[in-house]
């Protein structure tokens, strides 16, 4: 009798904190999603001197309350789910250890208690409160574009680094010391800089034939910048197509329904339905 009484609250518990189907879990979960902002909130208004002292005690009482409701609400969940390694292991599971863990760290390291506003990750969950399963669909759909595109994105960033390591070395013969060029690694961050044609100003070349490389490598930025952004868009589109034709009627046996459909275009069967 105690077993099951154990096991029916554990049941109740867990359709709280992870379904929202409820009445009670959504509004548990829209608790969670406004805690984790004001606790956001109170560490940038800690980082402002002006605000700090005037209201320094204050926002840090407020800071451990948040971080020890986190903390429970972490322990209620490995409590009550089913495999509790598993869900640690999970990105919601890392997520909700890193909403708790940087005010502890604080204690040994002092500042990294700002470290907090990645428990703003867990509003992650609003897609499931707020039934916007399709914008998660979404960006599956580009995460799976660039695990696709990995390998090419890898190839040309090793390559973009040889080309920065070449063409700072040039610029530091080129310039040398006396023009602030002071060695190949100080070179080289000019040459990223100019490269993804964000300029700082902060170093120029003064010669004539440096300022003529400098002028090289800008129009070489614009054409590195557009390969990455054309090798996740042919991967997007490709994905998109592949998700497209795996949807598959159960009923008719018919393929090419957009991802977000709910019926058969052919025979109104629900594609949901197995």
């Amino acid at each position: 009798m105690e077993k099951r009484r154990t096991a029916t609250w554990r049941v109740r518990l867990r359709s709280v904190i992870f379904l929202s189907d409820s009445r009670v879990g959504k509004i548990f979960d829209i608790a969670v999603i406004a805690t984790i902002i004001a606790s956001v909130v109170v560490v940038m208004l800690e980082s402002s001197h002006a605000v700090d002292s005037m209201l320094g005690p204050i926002l840090r009482v407020a800071e451990w309350c948040f971080t020890i409701a986190f903390l429970i609400e972490y322990i209620l969940r490995l409590l009550t789910v089913r495999r509790p390694l598993h869900y640690a292991r999970s990105f919601f599971g890392i997520v909700d250890l890193l909403a708790v863990l940087p005010a502890f760290v604080a204690l040994l390291l002092p500042g990294t208690h700002y470290l907090a506003v990645l428990r703003l990750l867990r509003v992650l969950r609003v897609f499931r409160v707020l039934k916007l399963v399709p914008y998660m669909k979404e960006g599956v759909l580009i995460l799976e574009a660039l695990r696709a595109s990995r390998r090419k994105i890898t190839v040309f960033l090793f390559a973009v680094l040889i080309v920065a390591v070449i063409l700072g070395s040039l610029i530091y013969v080129i310039e040398g010391e006396e023009n602030g060029f002071t060695s190949i690694p100080r070179s080289m961050y000019w040459t990223v800089v100019t490269l993804t044609t964000v300029g700082y100003g902060d170093l120029t070349p003064q010669t004539g034939l440096g300022q003529m490389l400098a002028m090289a490598i800008m129009v070489m930025g614009y054409g590195i910048i557009a390969v990455p952004t054309g090798l996740v868009t042919a991967e997007v589109v490709s994905q998109s197509f592949r998700l497209r034709d795996q949807r598959r009627c159960h009923e008719c046996g018919r393929t090419g329904h957009q991802p977000d459909s709910g019926f058969c275009r052919h025979c109104g069967n629900n594609l949901d339905r197995v």
